[in-house]
């Protein structure tokens, strides 16, 4: 059973970390919240809404007598916040970031937090907006999402259950993997996915009657390139961390679209469909549970 807490010290107010603030409000698990973002204007937006109850004006003000901890900045700022912090992840609080890539963090935080890493546990809910920003928190966001935590052997086994049952709480589905299978999994299903719309859109865009094109797009276009209205700093950052992986995926993936290439050009209508049945019926049978 999730304990409640009696501050949330949220660095970062968000899309991900307004919608976790407004969800442990929600579910009574949390008493008091004090918000810090690089941007004053966002803190004190997160304040009018009621996402946090106090504005700090830095992340040690926001940690400061917390006894929960969320990071939940881009990846790429996460060590020097390790570096900012590393006096408050303690064994009395749960700290925990949102970041998309596990790997870094991990080593950051093994690398900066020393002794103290041990009290973090790193965590990635796998929810999210095409909008950024704290206007688009939501209580919701979290319920029924898949949320992966990476500890270490060296994590403490009583952070980590505090973390699944605080994520169970909230109606998440938890699953416990290193940051290795993380990341590479992620590289599959998520990044390469983002990159793959970003590029499909941007080869729209260098074609001279690429308004016109936009102009007849229809169901298909929307649902295809969706992901690609994600926030362009969060998946620069995202993509760069994980840059191995995600290579390797997007090498697979030249290789798919080559078959694709060679029943196209020697007009292989059987091979052609036997690629189309092969994606069909994969994706008729998955579901997001």
């Amino acid at each position: 059973m999730a304990k409640t807490y009696n501050q949330l010290g949220l660095i970062g107010c968000g899309l991900m970390g307004g919608s976790l603030a407004l969800a442990l409000k929600r579910a009574q698990l949390v008493r008091h919240v004090v918000g810090y973002s690089k941007s004053p204007s966002t803190t004190a937006r997160a304040r009018q809404m009621g996402v946090i109850d106090t504005e700090a004006q830095s992340a040690m003000q926001a940690c400061a007598g917390s006894d929960l901890i969320v990071l939940a900045v881009p990846v790429a700022a996460t060590a020097e916040l390790f570096k900012t912090i590393r006096q408050f992840v303690q064994a009395d609080a749960l700290t925990m970031d949102l970041g998309s890539t596990k790997q870094d963090v991990v080593q950051a935080a093994e690398k900066l937090l020393g002794w103290n890493a041990q009290y973090f546990v790193p965590a990635h809910p796998i929810a999210g907006k095409e909008r950024s920003g704290v206007e688009h928190a939501d209580a919701a966001l979290y319920q029924g999402a898949k949320v992966v935590l990476t500890p270490t052997p060296a994590t403490d086994l009583n952070k980590v259950q505090q973390a699944q049952a605080l994520w169970t709480a909230l109606g998440a589905q938890v699953q416990v993997m290193s940051a290795l299978e993380h990341d590479s999994a992620l590289a599959a299903v998520s990044h390469l996915p983002h990159l793959v719309a970003f590029a499909y859109v941007n080869s729209l865009l260098s074609q001279r009657d690429s308004e016109q094109l936009l102009s007849l797009a229809g169901p298909g276009f929307r649902d295809f390139s969706r992901i690609a209205a994600g926030d362009p700093v969060l998946w620069r950052d995202v993509l760069l961390a994980n840059r191995t992986e995600v290579a390797g995926r997007l090498r697979e993936l030249v290789l798919c679209i080559q078959q694709f290439q060679r029943a196209l050009h020697a007009q292989d209508a059987q091979a052609l469909e036997k690629l189309i049945a092969s994606a069909s019926r994969a994706r008729g049978q998955w579901q997001q549970h």
